[in-house]
């Protein structure tokens, strides 16, 4: 069974946080024998933030000419960019098994949102974007929370916070709007919310663009995407608009027909609208009538939309055995949904990035030091049976997860299989 104790690792320096880990401000990092998809065996040395150097198993120094610098021995790992979680909800975390009504006190909402989030640096998302309600019962108590953890989690991953209020048309949108308004001056940096909850969807809908673009924020809708009219009129107010729109999780599209599917794949496309699904499970931020099912994504992607994958709900009452895990994520892309490995794990990693409006990374030179090392050879391998993880943000080392499999002696022993998470063999 894997054992989920802290392990020793395979470092030359002890386990201690920022300083033995390299960082952008301090020596360098060198990441040694790890492995990459295309198959190569490379070491990685990072500096300042960024990846300095690419090269064959043995051929850099830690931290180059010009410092000293922390190895961490990456052999029987694979090497990837690392992945980002395009749709959480850092104020509803874990607490599925809170007894009576949910407490939005900020010192709760805090600690779930920094514990969610610590959880998901984890399992390797060095990057999260959080959608956190404002308005009715919790005011802006719960942003304001949220942006608390923000802080706090400074270096270790990159969290921000999408305002959501609940109604913006009629009477009660006035409120709504100003609601929002001061949402985006606290330190909100995205304008969210659910148009299928409003009365007049599409009034929310230009209300919010409206926002978006007297802010120049980005925008990120929660909608079932079940009424096709609806998205097309959504697609053509946000066609242009910049730095973009991102709809979520979209799995009314899976109720439709292939013929309108694929036209409203391709109104989005035209409109430069992504998408994020999520196949771990829905959210409370829209009404799942009918079940599990996931956006279209082969669909999507063949038409040209960016389709993310996000975890939703992380263990609350959607989603109460949410694991928050990108990598299950992109498992389930691959086993339920027919995508390549590849393409898989780019949904949950590049994707996922440029949804968040975030710098590309590859395990190349000059590209930010965002990484995730997983036990494994190959890439579908990982996303089956990714336990060990090494997870890197900002050039170093900020979680570790290091499990054994051992099994009883048996004649199997023999045929020198290795254990998950040692390199040696049982």
């Amino acid at each position: 069974m894997p054992d989920s104790q802290p392990q020793p690792h395979h470092s030359s320096s002890s386990w201690s946080g920022a300083s033995s880990s390299g960082g952008p401000d301090g020596a360098g990092l060198l990441l040694c024998g790890a492995r990459l998809t295309d198959g190569r065996t490379v070491d990685v040395r990072l500096c300042g933030g960024r990846i300095e150097a690419v090269g064959t198993a043995g051929s850099l120094a830690v931290g180059g000419p010009r410092a000293r610098g922390a190895r961490v021995d990456l052999a029987g790992y694979l090497l990837l960019p690392a992945p980002a979680e395009p749709h959480a909800h850092a104020d509803t975390a874990l607490s599925a098994d809170v007894e009576g009504p949910l407490s939005y006190d900020p010192h709760d909402v805090q600690r779930r949102a920094t514990e969610a989030a610590l959880l998901q640096l984890g399992h390797g998302a060095t990057a999260l974007r959080a959608h956190v309600r404002v308005g009715d019962v919790q005011g802006l108590g719960a942003l304001a929370a949220v942006l608390q953890a923000r802080r706090s989690l400074h270096g270790l991953t990159e969290l921000t916070a999408v305002a959501m209020p609940r109604v913006l048309t009629g009477a009660a949108g006035a409120e709504g709007l100003a609601m929002l308004r001061d949402a985006l001056k606290m330190g909100a940096s995205v304008v969210g919310g659910c148009p299928d909850l409003d009365p007049d969807p599409t009034g929310y809908a230009e209300a919010v663009l409206e926002v978006a673009s007297e802010y120049g924020c980005p925008v990120d809708l929660h909608t079932d995407a079940a009424d096709p009219a609806r998205l097309a009129r959504l697609a053509a107010m946000a066609g242009g608009l910049r730095p973009g729109v991102t709809l979520g999780p979209c799995a009314g599209l899976d109720r439709l027909p292939a013929e309108v599917v694929s036209r409203t794949a391709d109104q989005l496309a035209a409109a430069g609208v992504a998408v994020v699904c999520l196949p771990q499970g829905g959210c409370g931020g829209v009404d799942r009538r009918a079940g599990p099912e996931t956006a279209p994504v082969r669909l999507l992607r063949a038409a040209g939309v960016r389709v993310a994958a996000g975890s939703g709900a992380l263990r609350d009452v959607s989603n109460p055995v949410g694991r928050g895990d990108p990598l299950e994520a992109a498992y389930l892309l691959a086993s339920r949904y027919g995508l390549r490995p590849e393409d898989a794990y780019d949904s949950v990693s590049g994707s996922a990035r440029a949804v968040l409006g975030l710098p590309e990374v590859r395990v190349e030179a000059g590209f930010p030091a965002e990484l995730l090392a997983v036990r494994g050879d190959r890439l579908a391998g990982a996303l089956s049976l990714a336990y060990s993880r090494i997870v890197v943000h900002g050039g170093r080392v900020v979680a570790r997860t290091s499990a054994v499999r051992e099994y009883c002696n048996s004649a199997s022993s023999e045929l020198g299989l290795p254990r998950q998470g040692r390199g040696e063999v049982s």
